[in-house]
């Protein structure tokens, strides 16, 4: 069997800084990507929209030429979004949109991941100036779904966590406030955040990662698979299947991918693991194998069809550019990832850390 696609747009992953980021970069173009919106958490953050990179961050200019000399500059499209911080301004939105340079913001909850610690609580933002000038300006708001500064209990359990909280607490409260701003709620992870961006205006969608796709808390835990460990961390058996259902539709336009991979050279560290799944060279193939596993047999026109809108046509519709006119082909066939090696040292992609194989590969 074999699919021939439209390139696709990863719509949210990680290119970090510094001489790793050829290779990264090169990962995604390996695996049929034709562009990607590159998450601002880097060290410094991309805190500015112009000018030269200073030591307190970058701007979107600054770190989007960065990433073009790392190979970039091949992609159709990409968007680097401008991080959100105590020290954005209505204005910095205003003129960042009309230089065309400012497309997306990124919230992040303060200290909800990796380097995560520059962000704001969102009752800060609802009814903020940012807010209202990002609305105004067509500016997309990429949220990291979910509520800080819980306890352990709080963060999980069985009945709650941090992102079915955010999603009942905050969205409604956003949507309400912001009734125009256009919101991309990232990595969705539960049941909860599936409803609500199903139930939400149009302008309301969401990306889903493979391995949310693909595993549960059960397969993290059982023999602490810490490859797996992402923010947010895989759920239930139900949320997996709400998130299945979700992106498996018939005509969804919501949902889309964004594998939110994000690449360590060392995973497990002294104070704890490192949030991220690297899945560059793979997410094609890893996401073919979760809608398999949903059901959909990708041997039938239908199949083929819900398979091409979830990654290659939704997501450049929800940020406004057009779909690829280029392709790339998978084929249903066992094959084997390996270790990438970057000039920081290697990299381990989900599937080797999981010690499976993947039953699809990249052709031509």
């Amino acid at each position: 069997m074999r699919l021939t696609l439209p390139k696709w747009f990863d719509l949210h992953t990680h290119f970090r800084q510094g001489p790793a980021m050829a290779a990264y970069v090169q990962a995604h173009r390996d695996m049929g990507c034709a562009g990607a919106l590159a998450m601002p958490n880097t060290q410094p953050p991309v805190s500015r929209v112009a000018g030269p990179a200073q030591g307190d961050g970058w701007s979107i200019e600054s770190y989007a030429a960065d990433l073009r000399a790392a190979g970039a500059e091949a992609f159709e499209q990409l968007i680097v979004p401008l991080y959100l911080t105590r020290q954005t301004t209505a204005e910095m939105i205003r003129e960042g949109s009309a230089s065309g340079v400012l497309r997306a913001c990124k919230y992040y909850p303060p200290h909800g991941t990796t380097n995560a610690e520059h962000g704001m609580p969102m009752d800060e933002l609802i009814g903020s100036d940012v807010f209202r000038a990002m609305e105004e300006a067509g500016v997309v708001l990429c949220i990291h779904g979910e509520q800080h500064a819980l306890s352990g209990p709080d963060y999980i359990d069985a009945q709650q966590n941090a992102e079915t909280r955010f999603y009942r607490e905050r969205m409604p409260r956003l949507v309400e406030a912001h009734p125009k701003l256009r919101i991309v709620c990232e990595h969705i992870t539960t049941r909860t955040a599936a409803e609500f961006v199903a139930g939400a205006p149009e302008h309301v969608g969401a990306t889903i990662t493979p391995q949310h796709l693909l595993y549960t808390l059960g397969h993290l835990i059982q023999g602490l698979k810490y490859h797996l460990y992402c923010l947010p961390v895989v759920k239930f058996q139900d949320d997996r299947a709400a998130l299945r259902q979700a992106a498996t539709t018939v005509g969804q336009v919501k949902f889309f991918a964004g594998t939110d991979s994000a690449p360590h050279t060392t995973k497990a560290t002294a104070c704890g693991c490192a949030a991220g799944c690297f899945t560059g060279g793979c997410a094609p193939q890893l996401y073919a194998m979760a809608f398999e596993e949903a059901g959909v047999d990708l041997g039938t026109e239908e199949g083929r069809t819900l398979f091409e809108r979830f990654l290659s046509l939704n997501g450049p519709a929800f940020y406004g550019f057009a779909a690829s006119s280029q392709q790339f082909h998978l084929e249903k066939a066992p094959s084997q990832i390996a270790l990438l090696e970057t000039a920081a040292g290697p990299v381990t992609p989900l599937p080797v850390g999981m010690g499976i194989e993947l039953t699809w590969r990249i052709v031509g």
